[in-house]
């Protein structure tokens, strides 16, 4: 204990020190003020690289080290979340980063498998003190198998499981099992899919592979950042802690109704209006609506122009779309190609009207005529009107308005009711993947944006190349006044002779110093350099399309259980949602053993799932704690649920309460302190759910009220998220399949 504590005090001032140059060299760099444009570019990468690295420390601060390996060559190193060097001229490691290749017998070797260790360490701390130490002998023919040895290895895993929940994750580094990091340390390549039961640990192995990724990949994945992708913003909220907590903190955490920049969904849809909107034929539905924006003249369309009046019809303005169609470009982008068009079109009726030769039919105008014509049709207002009739410049946002406003010419009755909505209404998570499927098919005509930038540009450049003739009359007056005294003249290079206009205006351009998360945020159209996606299963097949626009590469790690799906859009199948991108290109890992879940809760769990599903069978438990759930009939719902939280509530940690979510306005109620929405504070004591938002989180004890108002998945998910204690409170019948496993009381 006296060794690694001075090991750790030394390893802590190591940081400090660092923490203090690196503070003090961002504040020094920050006091630079008002310096030339090169000198600030300098200024702002040091500052974003150092406050990197100091965000990286002060997020493991306190956590730093937790293991420890002894090699039989006499060899040792020290495992930590990031990893340390010294000054010296060697850099000689005094911490190993967790992801390095010579941490990994830390957490494979047994006593059977040693890979070349006599000892495993861990070493547990608070703050910066070493609480306890647990050693593993695993060179068994050691004849110094003495002191802190734990024979069974697990003191260190229950003791993590069996810890209070503080409404945050944390990370697993230092209990991460070996069929665990076998997947988090799996090759960067193509789509691995990782599949796991309630407790198996997959949403903590999913953000480790995130952290290994960032350092085996660190110059990619920097440039491309990652995205992780979670079901609600109380989830996100969950994990946030996590990656900074092993020094990573340039990931892009999001929901689905996150990754349309400028929009935020914040209104809710009925499960029947989410299905409609999620299935892939909605995109084909989309580009029916596009098209229907491109008109035709119901029959003619007159554009006025120099006293004389021009008949746009049907035939004449159909050519022209369907040409405009060829190009295969999007709306937006393609309108240049309808314009032109529609003004050779016009050109020639005018032509015919004004110069035509009376008697024999010829024309009177040379191409230099024509020209003039078209471009004086250009700059009539009228003939733009027309266009814009015809071939509108379109928003995704509002032609998915328009379209959910009056969906009934794109599809039959029953889902036009389940989808229309007034135009004002808020956005809802399925409506996000609709906006990007819209944004791909209208693309952004920008060439007024191109020209804009281009005349700044030019304007940058007349202005450089003003200060260069002014450098270079400055010298001419300089070196005549030196003649005499130099008449052989000395060569004196000035700024013209070196740089042209061009790159001395480049020099003063703004140069973007955000983070690539922040970058990519901002961006519909950035490509990741890898995804991550918790509750996979969930996702719509138009959500599917969504992501896979943002990883071209295919990149992905998808994690999820297909017998937890509960979205009435939710695919469900990994062979559905990849065959279409993939085909059969995917690797497929499962993690068979919970963690979280006691045997006692699991097989509740499991009766339920069996009901439905025979030959479901469960991730083992690991862990058991010999008191069993139970379930409480009662004729006044609030009251019994406030006396099962008094009952239920931890000494440390946390309770949920999952309920429909149409009572928690009558349970918040009676509840002290609890409030219910669609971002609940996970840190209170007590918090309110229904069971979608309770996915992917864990408490120490859960009251599940009026269970038989869920689907079996919504159950299922509401009875794996305690780690300690359940309890189930209702008013009429129970599940039979509920009934015959819990006790009453």
């Amino acid at each position: 204990m006296r060794e690694e504590q001075e090991f750790i005090d030394d390893l802590y001032a190591r940081v400090d020190a660092l923490r203090g140059d690196t503070e003090a060299g961002v504040t020094d760099a920050l006091a630079q003020g008002n310096t030339p444009m090169q000198a600030r570019l300098e200024r702002d990468i040091l500052v974003a690289e150092r406050s990197g690295l100091l965000a990286a420390l002060n997020a493991v601060d306190g956590s730093l080290c937790f293991g420890r390996i002894d090699l039989t060559s006499g060899t040792t190193h020290h495992i930590g979340r990031i990893g340390l060097r010294t000054d010296d001229a060697d850099r000689t490691p005094v911490l190993i980063d967790w992801r390095a290749d010579v941490a990994r017998p830390f957490y494979l070797a047994t006593g059977h498998t040693p890979l070349g260790l006599r000892r495993r360490r861990h070493i547990s701390t608070q703050g910066r003190r070493v609480t306890a130490l647990h050693d593993e002998i695993l060179d068994l023919g050691d004849a110094t198998r003495t002191g802190y040895e734990d024979p069974t290895g697990d003191a260190v895993l229950l003791a993590a499981l069996d810890s209070a929940r503080t409404g945050r994750m944390g990370d697993i580094v230092q209990t991460i099992q070996a069929e665990q990091d076998e997947i988090i340390r799996a090759p960067h390549r193509g789509v691995l899919v990782v599949e796991g039961g309630p407790g198996t640990g997959k949403t903590a192995v999913a953000l480790h592979r995130a952290a290994y990724l960032l350092y085996e990949h660190r110059e990619l994945l920097a440039k491309r950042a990652v995205l992780i992708v979670g079901p609600n913003p109380a989830f996100l909220g969950y994990i946030g802690e996590v990656l900074p907590s092993l020094g990573e903190t340039g990931v892009l955490l999001a929901t689905v109704g996150e990754l349309y920049p400028g929009v935020r969904a914040t209104a809710a849809d009925t499960p029947e209006a989410a299905a409609v909107k999620g299935r892939a034929e909605m995109a084909d539905v989309l580009a029916a609506v596009v098209r229907d924006r491109q008109c035709l003249p119901d029959p003619v369309l007159t554009v006025e122009h120099d006293r004389e009046v021009l008949m746009l019809d049907d035939g004449l303005v159909n050519v022209a779309r369907e040409r405009t169609r060829a190009t295969g470009l999007p709306h937006n982008v393609a309108r240049e190609y309808f314009e032109g068009h529609v003004l050779n079109t016009l050109t020639e009726l005018y032509a015919e009207r004004v110069g035509t030769d009376p008697y024999d039919g010829s024309s009177l105008l040379d191409p230099s005529d024509l020209t003039q014509i078209r471009d004086e049709l250009a700059e009539n207002p009228a003939v733009w009107s027309a266009i814009d009739q015809l071939w509108p410049v379109l928003s995704p946002q509002r032609l998915v308005a328009d379209f959910l406003a009056a969906p009934e010419d794109h599809l039959d009755d029953a889902d036009a009711a389940a989808v229309r909505r007034p135009v004002t209404r808020a956005w809802t998570v399925a409506d996000v993947p609709l906006l990007d499927e819209a944004a791909e098919l209208l693309g952004e005509d920008d060439r007024a944006a191109r020209d804009r930038a281009e005349r700044e540009r030019s304007a940058q450049v007349a202005y450089a190349q003003g200060v260069l003739d002014v450098s270079y009359a400055s010298r001419t007056y300089e070196f005549e006044d030196k003649e005499e005294d130099d008449p052989e003249g000395s060569e004196v290079l000035s700024a013209h002779d070196i740089i042209d206009a061009e790159r001395f205006a480049e020099r003063h351009e703004e140069a973007d110093h955000r983070s690539a998360a922040e970058r990519a945020a901002a961006d519909r159209t950035w490509a990741f350099g890898h995804i991550i996606v918790d509750e996979a299963q969930e996702l719509s097949p138009m959500a599917w399309r969504l992501l896979m626009r943002r990883s071209p590469t295919r990149s992905m790690t998808l994690v999820g259980d297909p017998v937890q799906t509960a979205e009435a859009a939710g695919v469900g199948s990994w062979e559905a949602i990849l065959e279409p991108y993939v085909q059969d290109r995917w690797e497929h890992a499962r993690l068979g053993v919970n963690y979280r879940t006691p045997a006692e809760i699991m097989e509740v769990a499991a009766a339920v799932v069996r009901a439905a599903h025979p030959g479901f069978e469960p991730p083992g438990s690991v862990r058991s704690t010999g008191v069993r759930p139970w379930a409480r009939a009662t004729d006044d719902l609030p009251g019994a649920v406030a006396k099962a939280v008094e009952e239920l509530t931890p000494a440390e940690g946390r309770l949920a309460v999952i309920a429909p979510r149409a009572l928690h306005r009558r349970l918040a109620a009676r509840l002290d302190g609890v409030t219910a929405g669609a971002e609940p504070d996970l840190t209170r004591t007590v918090v309110l759910l229904d069971p979608r938002q309770s996915k992917g989180l864990e408490f120490d004890s859960v009251l599940v009220v009026e269970p038989a108002a869920y689907g079996t998945s919504d159950l299922y998910v509401a009875l794996t998220r305690a780690t300690q204690r359940l309890g189930v409170v209702h008013t009429g019948d129970l599940p039979p399949a509920l009934a015959g496993a819990l006790a009453q009381r």
